[in-house]
């Protein structure tokens, strides 16, 4: 079985167009390839209990990011400020690499 492709990679910034989050900017964390999500700094924050322990004897709450699904987030060009598509493009030295599709800035 093959890995699922997703459009955007770990420390892409981002533009989140669906869900309650939408409007919002952020950066990868981390992408979950085999269910389709991404995680995103900022994002989609939810809390969790924390039980006592010995590292943190007295619990709590804490907010963390929760994964969103890859199509609801599009990746956002830092040179023409907008949130575009990706297309591929090889450079001279046979190098395969992303593009911005609205002004075609090359990104990393």
């Amino acid at each position: 079985m093959t890995k699922p492709k997703v459009h955007v990679r770990k420390g892409d910034t981002v533009l989140v167009i669906r869900g309650k989050s939408a409007g919002k900017k952020g950066k990868v964390l981390e992408v979950q390839p085999l269910k389709s999500r991404v995680i995103v700094e900022g994002v989609n924050k939810v809390k969790r209990h924390i039980k006592p322990s010995r590292s943190m004897p007295q619990g709590g709450i804490t907010e963390k990011e929760a994964p969103i699904h890859s199509s609801n987030v599009m990746l956002y060009c830092n040179k023409c400020n907008k949130p575009t598509r990706v297309g591929k493009k090889i450079l001279e030295d046979g190098k395969k690499v992303r593009q911005c599709k609205k002004c075609g800035e090359v990104l990393n």
